[in-house]
């Protein structure tokens, strides 16, 4: 599937914004079952963008404006070709997890949204209760997180813990994401946040799921949020511990903390 994709991202400051410097992972991933076929960015008040590769390997885009500015717009234009992931059958049996846990280290521990408190461990152990194989526990954590919470849009915000959100027991896809990862990481089972689009017939929007390091099938990508495996309606951004790792559009600047934000996402067949 081809996808056409336009995100912008506008704050307008209460006072002139001075010093500003920001990040934003935007980019669509290029490799495996997608492909990146162009990428624009454009910033206003107009500014020179420069990009590097992070510690996890997300493309990142930054950028300075130094002069007064009363508002900023951030615009990124793409163009990608997705591939469904091959769907799993639910009884698939997978061998014992991988021993080799060198490139997966950071996603089987604690992180600043995913904590592994004892009640975190208990709710997995409960979710998993009688089930040895990896690929069933994976989709019994799935179904669980699925029921466990209530989808209720601005329920939580994205700096929301993974503690408030078990207290809560509702949230949005993040939140979902996080569970999922905490439940996993509580059985060392190596999981990690996706941030990313999904094309629906409803509506364009911003979403997130998750990653989970399995044998013979490498990273593996389930969402919780709808309980499902992917289809090539799924665009993918970038990669993290969990959110804190991947945000759209981060930065700070000098001025009144006063701000409004709107952002809108446009997803088109190509």
């Amino acid at each position: 599937m081809k996808w056409r994709i336009q995100h912008r991202t506008y704050y307008a400051y209460e006072t002139p914004a001075r010093e500003s410097f920001n990040e934003v992972r935007l980019t669509p991933t290029s490799g495996g079952r997608q492909t990146l076929d162009s990428f624009s960015l454009k910033t206003t008040p107009s500014a020179t963008t420069r990009r590097y590769d992070d510690f996890w390997g997300n493309a990142v885009h930054h950028f300075d404006i130094a002069a007064p500015h009363s508002s900023l717009m951030i615009e990124s234009e793409a163009l990608v070709t997705t591939q469904a992931p091959p769907q799993v059958p639910k009884d698939t049996l997978l061998p014992p997890p991988l021993s080799n846990t060198e490139f997966s280290a950071d996603y089987i521990t604690e992180s600043r949204f995913v904590d592994l408190e004892p009640a975190t461990w208990r709710l997995a152990v409960d979710a998993t209760a009688g089930l040895e194989d990896l690929w069933q526990k994976t989709l019994s954590i799935m179904r669980f997180v699925h029921g466990h919470l209530t989808y209720e849009p601005a329920s939580t915000h994205v700096h929301t813990p993974l503690r408030e959100v078990l207290e809560r027991r509702r949230g949005v896809c993040q939140d979902y994401a996080h569970m999922m990862i905490g439940l996993c990481r509580s059985l060392k089972m190596p999981a990690r946040y996706v941030s990313g689009y999904l094309a629906t017939e409803k509506a364009s929007a911003t979403h997130a799921w998750v990653e989970l390091l399995l044998p013979t099938l490498g990273w593996y990508p389930l969402d919780p949020t709808h309980n499902c495996q992917l289809d090539g309606t799924y665009v993918k951004l970038a990669v993290g511990r969990d959110y804190s790792d991947v945000p759209p559009v981060t930065g700070f600047y000098k001025g009144s903390s006063r701000r409004k934000m709107e952002v809108s996402v446009n997803i088109q067949p190509g």
